[in-house]
């Protein structure tokens, strides 16, 4: 029994039913949707306990500041936390000469009016240090979607438009491959913008003036390669 060879089929298309690929490509600038800082608690003293109870003032402190501004504030999350003695020799043995504690944390806001005062307020706290703001999208924000859909209607006109030129039209889709779409937007380096000193204050300062932050534009790309199959043009 002899078994016919198989013969694939022409990875682009044959005589009768030519196929053009093309890549459809969208590029949307808009504006971010949250805003992320990391808040830097510190406390020093003498002893562990202390260092602790010092720590664990500031903390409560910086907390309930940043609940004060409610709805405006989605997310509030807290990271690492550490307590480590600051060693220091005394002939051939070491003591103990401080204990630092430090907490971090993470608040993410939707109202950017707020987020300059948040952040100027947090920034007048003393031993306590913010970072950013970093500026981003949700990640299942409708953009995406726009910048998708937008893709694939590039994909089809530009298919279109290979096939008018030969003085034919499309017949129908073979495949159309998504290369998926992301944030790109590169972030400058994080600004810090407070860190109060180590020395307590006996004189109550002003309140802080708001920071003025300006929202960084996010672009999202999206990339779709696609296949159709033309009516034989003719040549």
């Amino acid at each position: 029994m002899t078994t016919e060879p198989h013969t694939p089929a022409a990875p682009y298309g044959t005589p009768d039913a030519p196929r053009v690929a093309v890549r459809g490509e969208a590029r949307l600038e808009v504006d971010p949707e949250i805003a992320s800082i990391s808040i830097t608690v510190s406390a020093r003293g003498t002893d562990r306990r202390t260092a602790l109870e010092d720590l664990t003032r500031r903390n409560t402190a910086v907390l309930d500041l940043v609940k004060t501004y409610g709805e405006a504030v989605e997310k509030l999350e807290t990271g690492a936390f550490s307590i480590n003695p600051e060693l220091t020799r005394k002939g051939r043995a070491e003591h103990i000469r401080a204990y630092h504690g430090r907490v971090n944390l993470t608040a993410e806001l939707t109202d950017f009016t707020a987020l300059g005062e948040l952040t100027s307020r947090l920034s007048d706290l003393e031993l306590t240090r913010v970072d950013g703001p970093w500026w981003s999208l949700r990640p299942a924000s409708p953009v995406y979607g726009q910048a998708r859909t937008q893709a694939v209607r590039e994909a089809v006109v530009r298919a279109r438009e290979y096939a008018e030129a030969l003085g034919t039209h499309l017949v129908a889709l073979l495949e159309l491959a998504d290369d998926g779409s992301e944030n790109t937007s590169s972030y400058d380096h994080p600004i810090a913008v407070g860190y109060g000193g180590g020395m307590t204050r006996s004189v109550v300062a002003e309140a802080a003036p708001a920071l003025d932050l300006e929202p960084q534009r996010q672009t999202v790309h999206a990339h779709v390669n696609a296949r159709f199959t033309m009516a034989p043009p003719q040549l």
